[in-house]
């Protein structure tokens, strides 16, 4: 199958790659000349993934157009930030592909999910999720992993399980929509406060609350939009929010590390030098639970932390300083 691959950042290189090691006729776009001629030139991508190299069919295109023409299907790899400039291209291009998305976040201001601004911009595109606990690093050397797809469309999320299937990745179906975008976009939020937590010394019983915890503020938030609650017991939730929350492969763990280590917000981001989805997706949610009258306690104090200012021990003395409550306590009723 002939597909298009927008963004070469280090998730759509891994998956690029993967599609081209199954046998896929793979084009992959980068808006970075410098980017392309490298991989053009090299066959590489050192600076999104160490001691990587693309299978050779893999061709590279510095035009939009150029790598999305003629294709079945088209990935998107690019951050929750530049997919609405992205899906404005794909219209643009005329393009009937179906669109695959691979970003976990909330779209800024609108506080829309992905499949949102979708179905607002290409709503005559089929639209499919990837999502699940995947590291590009590990994919990139086709370590055993699991992911899922979710489509309105059942018979298009079969096409694109087919169409990701190897020995090296295994791909189940979903059909929770709302499920799936908010516990891949909201884990990240939970990792940038477990990666805070251990980069305050505060050991493995805090992670293990802070991510327990964290998955209860998940299903509200996801249940008050319409998803199933069994979704977040899944690959899109409990899964997803283990390998982020557990692993330094994770962007957002090394940056609420490097925040509980004393630095600030602004450093730690130059210092990780990749775009960290869970900054910005902790104030989108935030805002979001705001205006739906949704608790969302760890969510809340590390809003503090980002973009307020509070000392990250004192957000962590906030919260166990609570009123105490019964665990299950709003969590299916709001």
């Amino acid at each position: 199958m002939k597909i298009g691959v927008i963004g070469s950042g280090s998730w759509g290189s891994a998956v690029g790659n993967l599609l081209a090691t199954i046998g896929h006729e793979v084009h992959m776009y980068t808006r970075s000349d410098e980017q392309y001629h490298r991989m053009k030139e090299f066959g590489d991508n050192p600076h999104y993934l160490k001691d990587f190299y693309f299978a050779s069919s893999v061709q590279f295109h510095c035009d939009f157009e150029e790598a999305a023409q003629d294709v079945e299907v088209l990935i998107l790899a690019v951050p929750t930030a530049a997919v609405r400039e992205s899906m404005e291209k794909i219209k643009e291009c005329e393009s009937r592909a179906v669109v695959v998305n691979l970003a976990k976040g909330l779209e800024q201001g609108s506080h829309l999910r992905v499949s949102e601004i979708a179905k607002e911009i290409i709503p005559e595109n089929p639209f499919v999720v990837l999502s699940g606990p995947s590291h590009a690093e590990e994919v990139a050397k086709l370590l055993p992993t699991t992911v899922l797809v979710c489509s309105e469309d059942e018979e298009i999320a079969l096409k694109i399980q087919d169409l990701f299937t190897h020995d090296a990745f295994r791909v189940y179906v979903q059909d929770d929509m709302a499920g799936v975008e908010i516990g891949g976009a909201l884990k990240n939020i939970i990792a940038l406060g477990a990666g805070l937590s251990d980069g305050l010394g505060y050991g493995d019983n805090a992670k293990a609350a802070l991510m327990t915890r964290g998955l209860t503020e998940i299903q509200r938030l996801g249940i008050a939009l319409g998803a199933k609650p069994v979704t977040f017991q899944g690959l899109s939730g409990v899964g997803d929010l283990i390998v982020t929350c557990t692993s330094t492969h994770s962007r957002n763990w090394q940056f609420g590390n490097r925040i509980g280590r004393g630095m600030d917000v602004e450093e730690a981001i130059e210092d990780i030098g990749q775009v960290v989805e869970g900054y910005k997706t902790t104030k989108a949610a935030y805002e979001l639970a705001n205006d739906l009258g949704i608790e969302m306690p760890i969510t809340e104090k590390l809003y503090n932390v980002l973009y307020g200012g509070l000392e990250p021990r004192r957000a962590v003395l906030d919260l166990m300083q609570r009123p105490n409550k019964h665990e299950n306590e709003k969590i299916f009723l709001l």
